[in-house]
């Protein structure tokens, strides 16, 4: 559990780099899949398997979308022509490295209380619960009244059905 949890953070953050450091937007978008897919699993490894999934779920679906667009919109097919990546590298570089810094300094400098026993139960359930309280029903129909608001404002935004050409 230990070592698939350090291969999985290594991942996260070695694509999470390669982001940043390939030179087209589809290995870029497939870099940024990849370190998200090893975030899905980290939290897989945490027994959040409801969380997990959604990430994963999530991120593949979402990175796939932005990739056919890439290849519809783009000048260069499908994104794949070199391009460069990041502006004024010198202002990113020292922000990022000050950002790096004061989150670390933060998270090594943090009195972290010790845990003094492991939870018990379904600890996605608990994580519900504490984010939304009693609320967690009302929650689950909001959100399916947002997707149904999100594929209404889809259909009603076309002017033609799916046959009318």
């Amino acid at each position: 559990m230990s070592v698939a949890f350090w291969v999985l953070a290594v991942v996260a953050v070695a694509a999470g780099v390669m982001v940043f450091v390939v030179d087209s937007m589809a290995r870029a978008t497939f870099a940024l899949l990849a370190s998200l897919l090893a975030v899905g699993g980290t939290f897989l490894l945490i027994d959040l398997r409801y969380l997990g999934v959604l990430i994963v779920l999530m991120m593949v679906m979402e990175m796939m979308i932005m990739a056919i667009f890439m290849i519809m919109y783009m000048m260069n097919p499908a994104g794949l022509m070199p391009m460069k990546m990041v502006h004024n590298n010198r202002a990113a570089a020292i922000i990022a490295g000050a950002a790096f810094v004061l989150l670390a300094a933060g998270a090594l400098l943090t009195p972290w209380p010790a845990a003094k026993e492991r939870p018990g139960g379904d600890p996605t359930h608990a994580l519900g619960l504490s984010i939304m309280g009693p609320k967690m029903l009302v929650m689950m129909v909001i959100g399916v009244a947002i997707l149904a608001t999100m594929i209404s404002t889809v259909v009603l935004a076309t002017h033609r059905g799916r046959y009318d050409r």
